[in-house]
């Protein structure tokens, strides 16, 4: 019996075991994957020609969408302000007094 076929058949398992599975199996999971991931990479905006400029406008996007949260916060404070502020303020002053 010829030991080379398993020795090359050791070597072609121990190449599977590297990939995590057969070589056309492996390639085919890694393109679906780019290909979802690419897709989830667009939608936010990278570009793959320019990727130190995608990310930096991806930072920005970031930043400035922060600060929109705080602006829209900022004016719903204000929008009840105007009503609970003013009635709290007639509730302590007219209010009945209360025993310490």
């Amino acid at each position: 019996m010829d030991q080379k076929p398993i020795e090359a058949r050791n070597g072609s398992d121990a190449f599977s075991r590297f990939l995590g599975g057969s070589p056309l199996s492996v390639a085919f999971r890694l393109i679906l994957l780019s290909i979802l991931v690419g897709v989830v990479l667009a939608a936010i905006g990278f570009d793959p020609w320019n990727i130190l400029r995608s990310i930096q406008l991806l930072v920005e996007r970031i930043w400035d969408l922060g600060f929109d949260a705080v602006n829209w916060l900022w004016r719903y404070f204000l929008l009840g302000a105007v009503i609970v502020i003013p009635i709290w303020l007639l509730s302590r002053v007219f209010g009945t007094p209360r025993p310490h």
